[in-house]
């Protein structure tokens, strides 16, 4: 991956994945696909899989970053099995939003309308409708958004360029080029360097050799994911026997399939082969871990797949199925986990399929996320929820695919509504407030009457919209719940839903039935010693009161609830409770204990990346800034928590108790400034990174962001390689190379064409910069071990 570009204000740069392994070939696609770009607003690759369009998506984004002012960005769809939920997904993994809380596409043009960025939509052909409805709106509306998907067919939108990415370019296997040529062809080069990966020391010592690894190359029809599987077979095969093997299995597997495409036939061929060369455990392990989506780990696997099998079993079928280069292992960490690629997986889900397991397997995986998800809720407070919210975030994918199996039904609606209600603390702090209400209306439109989750459901449904500030939705609902409760006298519900409808009630200005509908929760959790209840309610009646002129009170409840979530180890209240304490001292005229608190509150949020905590703590941080006289910065914090507020789609209009008062900080920002000033100022702020905005907010300097290898290019240059493109930085010719080194200028021509098709240049120019740039390395064996991008 391109190292980012900085623009000069510090603006989000996208969220491309850096590349992992190398990156071969391609330079006429990526050179087409921009061209493409350049012309239509929406550029879609399509392609068989495994032929890399994934790959070649991320390279043109990386390379047009500069074009976009750094802004590309990239939506993984292949999680999302509900097309209803691509918008909610860009609207995540972009993190946008806006004020109307509402879950559509209206949210995501409102958003993207005046900005200039490149988005990268992958993986769409299972939701291809809805993607759509979505690239179609983005390009009505949004003119400063260019679209670039992958999908296995086209989206069929106006203005659509399509490009049929093909195979990387093999040898004629009727016209071989002489030994000697043979790394001209990119799948050979790609084949040679996953080859050295799967036997380290691999080399192509002989003229017999690279011979068979041209016909090899030919046979796997320049397919990448093909290459990656066949690559491995090294471990046990010499060159020459394995291409003789291939030939001949794809001369008998491709008899049966004259119906399909030839690079389609190759590639299923291989994994055919892939998966009768497994042992049956392997087989059967890698059917079984098909249900999973995105990646998971070791112990997931185990009960998954463990049905009939130890979990010594899957254990080693695990690194059996990593070892031939069918899962792809991963760290996040000090956690493995692993992946099984897309085509892999949907080969598998057929395997799944045919022996009558694909049911069962998926009541399985939602079983083990029923259960994770009912652990972090009994879990949730204590000294491990950084740890929590990252695990869950890792499985999220999953999560969704166990709520989907679980919501299918009547009969498991039950479980998927468990499910919500353990999960609706981490999707407040992920800000996926619509995402929650989707599973809800989802599960309670179909779960029977009677199911025992059903009044924790609608009371938390009830809280999530007034998180979005829905309030026509609020009190009905919670009504809805008390009822019920009532009915069936579960006393622990009923003071969550006090406490909703209190909290309800002040941000309608209703402060003293506020208080009272707080204070009766309060005593019911602690009648009842639920301790999550009594941080919550701590927090809801502290607030409550404090805001509500009883300043000391309202401290009293808070420093309760933040001394008891201390001696927990638990981030999530304090962080909150620290926050209304800021909004109380700033009330009471203590600016500096409140930016103390609010400080401390945000550090805390950070942590737990809670967005929503942050957008709050960071507007209460201008309040005090324009309190203490330094309107400059007040002005800047008030737009970069208008940008937070955007990114977990919310706004201080939602609640009015808090409107008002940002209203009137702001509106003496204002007047402090100038209009003029005041904007600027505010633009300023809005445009900050979330790092950059956190570190203003706390007024603390970043420290220099270490050196990495994100610019590396995984591709060595030879010794000669080397000493040519030293020359051509000098200015010399071909002609002049030649003479210099006593050598044909037609083997320097091939020499320089080697130099900028490894390194991806398209001039003697950027050979230079990259030559220049070496030079001043802090590293001495640099260009020895391994090339870098200027």
């Amino acid at each position: 991956m391109v190292s980012t570009v900085r623009a000069r204000v510090r603006e989000p740069a996208g969220n491309l994945p850096a590349d992992v392994t190398s990156f071969v070939g391609r330079r006429r696609e990526i050179t087409l696909t921009k061209r493409l770009l350049a012309e239509s607003r929406v550029v879609t690759l399509t392609g068989p899989g495994g032929v890399g369009k994934t790959r070649l998506a991320m390279r043109v984004a990386g390379n047009m970053r500069r074009s976009f002012r750094g802004k590309a960005w990239c939506v993984e769809l292949e999680d999302i099995r509900d097309g209803s939920l691509v918008v909610d997904a860009v609207i995540e993994q972009l993190g946008i939003g806006g004020p109307s809380g509402g879950e559509d596409i209206d949210t995501v043009i409102e958003q993207l309308k005046s900005r200039e960025m490149l988005l990268v939509l992958d993986n769409c052909e299972h939701v291809i409708e809805d993607v759509a409805l979505l690239v179609d709106a983005v390009v009505r509306w949004c003119p400063g958004v260019r679209v670039l998907a992958t999908s296995r067919q086209s989206l069929g939108v106006a203005g659509e360029a399509t490009m049929v990415v093909p195979p990387l370019q093999v040898p004629d296997i009727e016209h071989l080029p002489p030994p000697e040529s043979y790394e001209q062809f990119a799948s050979v080069r790609l084949f040679i360097e996953r080859a050295k990966a799967a036997v380290p020391g691999f080399e192509v010592t002989n003229d017999e050799n690279a011979i068979a690894l041209m016909r090899l190359c030919h046979h796997l029809d320049g397919n990448p994911l093909a290459i990656e599987l066949a690559a491995v077979r090294l471990r046990s095969l010499s060159l020459q026997q394995l291409e003789e093997r291939l030939a001949e299995r794809y001369d008998l597997l491709t008899e049966g399939r004259r119906g399909a495409p030839a690079r389609q036939q190759t590639l299923r061929a291989l994994i055919d082969w892939s998966y009768e060369l497994a042992t049956t455990q392997d087989r059967i392990t890698w059917a079984r871990v098909s249900v999973f989506s995105g990646s998971f780990d070791l112990a997931a696997a185990e009960h998954v797949a463990g049905n009939g099998l130890s979990d010594a079993d899957v254990l080693g079928a695990i690194h059996s199925l990593v070892d031939k280069s069918v899962l792809m292992r991963e760290e996040e960490g000090s956690e493995v986990r692993f992946r099984l690629p897309h085509t892999l997986r949907e080969y598998g889900q057929d395997k799944l399929v045919e022996s009558g397991e694909l049911a069962t397997m998926r009541q399985r995986h939602c079983a083990w996320y029923s259960d994770l998800a009912g652990r972090f809720a009994a879990e949730w407070i204590g000294p491990d929820q950084v740890a929590w919210v990252n695990r869950l975030r890792s499985d999220q994918g999953n999560l969704r695919v166990a709520l989907h199996t679980a919501a299918a039904s009547p009969e498991t609606a039950g479980v998927a509504l468990q499910m919500c209600t353990d999960l609706w603390q981490y999707w407040g702090i992920r800000g996926l407030n619509g995402e929650a209400r989707h599973w809800l209306d989802q599960a309670l439109a179909i779960a029977p009457t009677e199911v025992p989750e059903r009044v924790r459901a609608l009371w938390i449904s009830a809280w999530f919209a007034l998180l979005q500030g829905d309030l026509d939705k609020v009190l009905p609902t919670a009504e809805q719940a008390t009822v019920l409760a009532t009915q069936r006298g579960e006393e622990t519900e009923k003071a969550y839903l006090a406490l909703v409808r209190g909290l309800a009630a002040f941000f309608l200005n209703d402060s003293p039935r506020a208080a009272g509908l707080a204070e009766d929760a309060l005593s019911r959790f602690r009648k009842h010693d639920v301790l999550v209840g009594e941080l919550f309610a701590l927090f809801g009646l502290g607030l409550i009161k404090g805001l509500g002129g009883d300043h000391e009170s309202g401290l009293e409840l808070l420093s309760e609830g933040i001394r008891s979530s201390t001696e927990l180890g638990e981030l999530y209240w304090r962080s909150y409770s620290l926050w209304a304490s800021a909004q109380v001292e700033a009330r009471r005229g203590e600016p500096e204990r409140a930016e103390a608190a609010a400080k401390e509150a945000l550090r805390l949020q950070r942590e737990l990346d809670n967005r929503l905590g942050m957008a709050f703590n960071i507007d209460t941080l201008a309040w005090i800034a324009q309190q203490q006289g330094r309107n400059d910065r007040a002005a800047r914090l008030f737009g970069a928590a208008s940008a937070v507020w955007d990114a977990v789609r919310a706004a201080p209009g939602f609640w009015a108790r808090f409107a008002g008062d940002h209203d009137e900080h702001e509106a003496q920002t204002r007047s402090g400034l100038g209009d003029p000033d005041f904007q600027s100022a505010f633009d300023r702020g809005r445009q900050l990174s979330l790092a950059d905005t956190i570190d203003f907010a706390l007024e603390v300097k970043r420290h220099a962001r270490p050196r990495t290898d994100d610019n590396v290019h995984p591709m060595p240059l030879t010794r000669r390689e080397r000493q040519i493109a030293g020359l051509v930085a000098q200015g010399n010719t071909n002609k002049e190379i030649a003479e210099n080194l006593v050598i044909a200028q037609r083997t320097v021509e091939g020499h320089v064409q080697n130099i900028l098709t490894k390194l991806d240049f398209s001039s003697r120019a950027q050979i230079g910069g990259w030559v220049a740039a070496q030079k001043t390395s802090d590293t001495s064996d640099t260009i020895s071990r391994q090339s870098r991008f200027p």
